[in-house]
Order: C-alpha cells, then structure tokens, then sequence
C-alpha cells in the first residue's frame, strides 16, 4: 500500500503544498492498513470480509466498551476499512492510492451494537445458502442451473422470521437447486433494478423463462412443493410393457437408470424423493419406479422380493441373474444415493498431448488442468457439466500436465486450473479464476467461448500491432480483479472489431508488469501502437466501452497555454467552459477523470469541457491563480470579463453532480406554466409535451431540475418543456393526479381531441431515460397516424 498522510489530511483537497508535506511524511509515518484492522488477506472475498468485521464488531463496538473513550475511534476505523473494502471500486482504488484516494467521509455512520448482532450478514454462516452481490447475481441466475432468491432486508422482521425456515429448507434443496440471498440494504441498485420493493420478496430463476414470484405461505413445505415445480425430474412408471425398451433405448445413449421396487415388504423411496433424484441427476440418469404388486411377474423374473432401489449402468445384462454391475442401494436419503450414483458415472474425457491440438482447433472446451492427481478437481457433481454445457456446444475434458510438461508451460500453466478453449486453436483460451463449484464453471465457460478475451503471455503480448489493445494486468488473488474480468467479457463482445481484449497474470509473468510500471491490481491499460492510456473508472462493461469510445471520439478537451487562451479565454459570446485543473499524482484527481470524462459526454454539444495538466503547464496554473487540485470552474457565457468565472464548490463530484451543476448555468428552456396557459399551451394545443411538477420546498426537485433542463435541449424541436409549481397551483397538479415530487409526465398529441390532464406518468429521473421514454412513445403514435391513414385510404 502506497504511505501517505493521516486518514484526514490525505482526503483534503490536494494542494500544491500538499505534494511537499506529503513527501517528507512518507518518511516519519504510515496509515492503518484496512486489511490488518480486519485481520483479512488482500485475497478476501466479499463473505469473509463481511465475516471479518462482524467478529470485530461485536468485540469493539462502544455498546460494549463504554469505559473505554477511545472506543468511538477505534470503531470508526474498523468501519471505514469495512466500508472501503467492501465496495470494488473503492477497494480498487485503496489498493492503488491508499486513502488519499477516496472520499473522507466514509465510513462515519454506524449501527447499533445489536444490529451488528441479529441483522448483518444473516445468512454468511450458511453454506447451502449464497449471499449474491451485483457483481454475482447475473451469472448465478443464467448459469442454466434452477436459482431461487431470497431478496430481504435486515432490518424487516418479517426477513428474521422467515430465516430459520429458508435455512432449514435450503438443506433441504442442496444439490436440487441453488438457494441464494440478497441483502438490498446492501445491494440497493441491484434490488432496485429487480422491482423489489418488499422484503422478503422470493423468486425463482431458471434459463428461458422469466423471474417467478412466490406469493404462498412461508412454511417449509409449501416453499419446497413451489420449488420442486421448477425441478426437471421426470420419472416413469416402469412395466411389463416398457422395462425393457426404456433401459435399451437409454443404454444405447450411454445413460444409466436408478430403479425403485416397490413390493409389499421392505422400504420404498418416497415419491418426493423420487422426484428430486430426478432433479438431481438430469441428464445424467433416469429415473424410474415399478410398483412390484402389479408387476410380480417382471419382479420376480428380476428377482426382486422386498422393495428396493437399484442403479442399472449402460450395457447391464438384464437377463443376468447375477446382477454383476447393477448396484443396490440400502440407504433411503436422498444426498447418499445421489452421492454413490454420481461416483459410478464416468469420469470426464482425460486429454492426450498428441490429440490436445486438434480437439482444440475444431470444438470448445472447458478442461481442468492437473498435475497429477488433484482432489479439488475429481467432485463427482463436475460429471453434470457436460449436460449443464451441452447447448453451448462446450464439451468438457481433463489434461494431467504430468504427462506433457511442455504442453501446459506452453501454455504458461503452473499449477491446477481451468480453462475454456473458444474452438480456435491452443493459444486462444482463457483461464478461469474464480470459485471452481459447478454454477461458476458454467457461467464461466459459456461466457468466455462467446467472448473475445484470451490470456496473455510473452509469447502474444501485445506489441506495434496496427490495432488496439485492452490489456487487464490482474492478480488471480485480487477479489476486485475477478470481479472485472466478466464485465471485460462483455464488453469484448459489444467492442468486437475495435479492440483486442486480453488479460496478463502478474503474479507468473512479473517482468512484463514491472516493464509497464504496474502498481496495483487489476490495472487496464490500452495499448494503440506508441500511445498508452490507463483506464481509471469502475469495473461496469458500460464503462470500459465509454472509456473506449472517449479514446476513439475524446470528449475533454486537453488544453495547453495557446488552446486555453483561444479557446477558453477566447470563448464566443454563447459558449461555456468547465475546465479541470489537476495533477497526475494527485489522489482525488484521478479520482475524479472518468466522471469528468462522462460528465463531457453526457454535455456534448451543451458546454464545452477542457482539463489542464499544472505539473505539465505549472506557469499557466500559477497564471491562474490555482491553489489548490482538483480545481474546477465554470466560464460562462454572456460575459463582459472574459477572466470571469465560477468555482465548484460542492461535495459530491461525480458526473451527475458535476453536469447538473454545469446545466444550472444554461438559460432556461422551460416554460412555467400557470392555470391561465396550462389549459390552452398544454391540453389543448397541437404540441407534445412533457411537464415537470414540482415544489420549490423539495430537494428531489431541485436537484432534478437541471436535469429537465438537459430534457428540454434534447428534444428541442420534437417536444415543448414546462415545469408546473405544485405549492402556488396545486389543483392543476391535484387534477393530473401528482402524489409526489418531482413527477414527470408525457402529453402527447394524439388527434383534435383534448389531452388528458392525467398524462403520460414517465418513471424516471434521468434525462436520457425520459427522452428515450418519449422518443419511442413519439415512434408508436407515428406507426398509429401512418396505419389509420392507411385505413381511411
């Protein structure tokens, strides 16, 4: 970790002094390092960081040591390393800056000593359950295997009420379908996006249909006859008239039957136990039952005398009276038999040097590397991957690196692994570096095969090539790293064609990391021939491929002593500047250059957005009297003192903030409507429109009100823009049915019948997603006028 100043003064804003002060104290003292509080790795997963502090909560918390009057300082530190680590983009950029990097405010708040007790982490001690975030979520449900979620908050009593329930019911389930849990307190966009807005809210996830609610009672029971319809389990009444030609036409596939014998003595599998063996081995066995009353001939001729449950591999003699490979089963639990089926199927197909080549070139793999025999990749729930893949055309294999030394250092593979081979040849691969449990494995490999990323070495680094490369510098420990490389696979998808995409392990190919000054993990740097740019913002595909496209169309404009008196000081009468003035060594800087650069794209055309460089261009940054960095200004426009300019001086600095600042200095486009033109410019008129009703007391509004601003320039020309005052006439709003502030609603013309004064209700507050919303409303009414002219031709 990079040493810096004490937690307060490396958050200030930096200054040129600053940069003095901190390089003598590098010498004299050192922070707290956030993974040493917590007693954690930097290899830490989300759940043992979450583990970690809530050990230490209940230990330090001031409830508890209220002698103690450093207590709050202690605790305040424990929860400011918690906060950070817990977030991947902070946690990133800790890792690379250390705490002058992030925001000084974190971390200040904290619960009660018995919420760290009954509500954090509730189900983080259940191995059967999955506690998702953001980053997991995705490739969990559409990993193809049956999911069902849990969405609960912590503090809602209802949530505590059902936990002992869904804990007992997910032991119940394992092996059957995946049992999750979200924390929406904790994962409040994701929540969000789902459409949760009630806690517990249950859902069942499963590949080609979409989510399903569970609206019935929460005992065990009806939770698992809900599940269990979800379950693929077939199983077939075996008889006299189908035994025989069932078990060949299966055996001829290569696949077994498990067979329960129900006779008048002895025990007999349940029918619901039945159906989750179904479940559990679909695709791999079938399952069937015979009842041996009806059937005595069949049971005798096999036999049978008692009920039993018996497993009948492929190519079984059935007129063998030995029964030599059939195998009985004395256990009637479900988890046992499953266990003892699984251990009798093949293993996956072992690789060979000679044909590893050709297999590659012309099908896609997913193959476990070993050395030797390798305990952690011989489960015998791995068997269920060939079916779990088979829609991808992904088929699955094992390579022992023992037996071709060369062949894996070729490929710069040292130690156990596993790869999926995209069915181009040997070198185009990439490593997995994640959980090796099956719904990984599955997501991993179905994502990759369909990607454009591939593991690098010396061998395919990228060097002068004509076009561009996105290289991910990552170590296989780094949590945050793992977490990237998914978003890198789908942005390598979106940007085929542009960029190259791969990926180099630091921690096996050292010297190429040290060649290009890697100080932390995960690093992104494009490589496009000489030029080289490091990639700053948060690990979100939408974000790489914006980070991208600023390369390809930049929307800052970086400005040096002759472009900022031409264009800055120089500006015309109807033009307006933010400029940046920074350094590149300073934290809060580097922080703050991808939402600078998303807040010029999100302003293109509106007001023109320049950043200066003062360690490059110091004489011009004294010129200006800058003091302090980051330093940011608003030139407006209109001026009579071209020097004239306003600062920023809010907390918050990201895009968002930062482009509803910039909108505030446009002139308005928005008409105040009052009841004397509301009827006549709104209902009654032949234009669209899309009205703002507001209350100048709410905060909401204000913040929002730029915003509407930036959706009246955008659909300038196509749609009118006004803003109602819902405290001066409130039964204009009254009458549109306006219950909360601000609400945005769309009129649109739709023939020479009054408007109603309801509207269109738009659920959003983001400029881009109301002119989408309306732009397509507009589309839809276009394709009715065409059709109904149509219809009066």
């Amino acid at each position: 970790m990079m040493v810096s100043l004490t937690a307060r003064a490396a958050n200030r804003r930096c200054t040129v002094l600053c940069f003095i002060i901190f390089s003598l104290a590098v010498l004299v003292c050192t922070d707290d390092n956030y993974y040493d509080l917590l007693g954690i790795s930097r290899a830490s997963s989300s759940r043992e960081i979450r583990q970690a502090f809530k050990k230490l909560a209940l230990k330090l918390h001031p409830d508890k040591n209220q002698n103690d009057p450093t207590a709050h300082d202690k605790f305040l530190k424990i929860n400011r390393a918690y906060e950070v680590l817990k977030d991947e983009d902070l946690r990133k950029k800790y890792d690379k800056y250390g705490e002058k990097g992030l925001d000084e405010n974190q971390g200040g708040h904290y619960e009660s000593w018995s919420f760290y007790r009954y509500d954090f982490g509730i189900y983080d001690d259940d191995p059967e359950i999955f506690t998702l975030d953001k980053g997991e979520f995705d490739g969990a449900t559409n990993s193809g295997e049956v999911w069902f979620v849990n969405f609960y908050s912590p503090g809602c009593s209802h949530c505590h009420d059902l936990a002992p329930t869904w804990r007992e019911f997910a032991k119940e389930m394992d092996g059957l379908i995946r049992i999750g849990a979200v924390n929406c307190r904790d994962e409040r966009m994701l929540c969000r996006n789902r459409g949760i807005n009630s806690y517990p809210s249950l859902y069942i996830f499963k590949a080609g249909m979409n989510p399903v609610k569970y609206f019935g009672d929460r005992s065990h029971g009806s939770l698992v006859n809900f599940a269990m319809k979800y379950v693929s389990s077939a199983v077939t009444e075996l008889w006299a008239g189908n035994f025989r030609s069932s078990l060949e036409n299966s055996f001829a596939s290569g696949v077994g039957w498990l067979i329960t014998f129900c006779a008048d003595s002895g025990d007999c599998l349940s029918t619901q136990t039945r159906l989750k063996l179904a479940g559990m081995l679909d695709g791999l066995v079938s399952v069937g039952w015979m009842d041996c009353t009806t059937q005595a001939d069949l049971c005798d001729n096999l036999e049978i005398t008692t009920s039993a449950t018996a497993y009948f591999p492929p190519g079984a003699n059935l007129a063998d009276k030995e029964k030599s490979g059939v195998l009985f089963f004395s256990s009637l639990d479900t988890k046992e038999i499953y266990k003892e089926v699984m251990e009798l199927l093949p293993n996956l197909e072992m690789l060979s040097s000679d044909s590893l080549k050709d297999r590659l070139t012309h099908h896609r793999w997913l193959i476990f590397f070993t050395h030797g025999y390798d305990q952690q990749f011989d489960l015998p729930d791995f068997k269920k991957l060939n079916v779990l893949l088979r829609g991808e055309h992904v088929q699955v294999g094992r390579f022992d690196c023992q037996s071709s030394p060369s062949t894996c250092s070729s490929l710069y593979i040292h130690k156990p692994c596993v790869a999926a081979f995209k069915g181009k040849g040997v070198k185009d691969f990439e490593i997995h570096h994640g959980k090796t449990n099956v719904y990984e494995l599955v997501t991993f490999a179905k994502d990759s095969v369909n990607s454009h990323v591939i593991t690098l070495g010396p061998k395919n680094f990228p060097g002068n090539e004509r076009e561009p490369w996105l290289v991910d510098f990552f170590a296989p420990w780094c949590p945050p790293c793992k977490a990237l490389l998914p978003e890198l696979r789908k942005a390598s998808k979106r940007a085929f064609g542009q960029v190259r995409f791969g990926t180099l392990d630091c921690t096996i190919h050292e010297g190429l990391c040290n060649m290009h000054n890697i100080r932390a993990y995960p690093t992104t740097v494009v490589f496009n021939q000489s030029n080289i740019h490091e990639y700053e913002g948060h690990h979100s595909a939408e974000q790489i491929l914006e980070f991208i496209e600023d390369l390809r169309n930049p929307s800052v404009v970086t400005l040096t002593p002759t472009t900022f008196r031409e264009l800055v000081k120089g500006r015309g009468h109807d033009e307006i500047w933010m400029v940046d003035y920074y350094a590149p060594w300073c934290g809060p800087c580097q922080a703050l250059m991808p939402e600078w650069k998303r807040m010029a794209r999100n302003l293109n055309g509106l007001i023109n957005v320049g950043s200066v460089d003062c360690q490059k261009y110091s004489s011009l940054c004294n010129q200006e009297y800058v003091q302090a960095y980051p330093e940011i200004r608003l030139y407006p426009a209109n001026f009579k003192n071209p020097n004239s300019y306003q600062t920023y001086n809010g907390w918050q600095r990201d895009s968002y903030a930062l482009k509803s600042w910039g909108l505030s200095f446009l002139p308005k486009m928005a008409t105040e409507l009052t009841p004397e033109n509301f009827n006549e410019k709104v209902l009654k008129s032949q234009d669209h429109w899309v009205l703002d009703f507001y209350a100048p007391w709410c905060g909401p509004c204000k913040q929002f009100a730029p915003e509407f601003e930036f959706v009246a320039r955008l659909l300038t020309g196509k749609v009118k823009a006004g803003k109602v005052d819902c405290q001066a006439y409130g039964h204009i709003c009254q009458s549109a049915g306006i219950r909360a502030y601000p609400t945005v609603k769309f009129y649109p013309y739709v023939g020479s019948k009054k408007k109603n004064v309801e509207g269109e209700h738009v659920d959003s507050r983001d400029a881009k997603d109301i002119v989408n919303t309306v732009t397509a409303r507009l589309g839809v009414l276009q394709k009715q006028n065409k059709a109904s002219r149509k219809d009066e031709l």
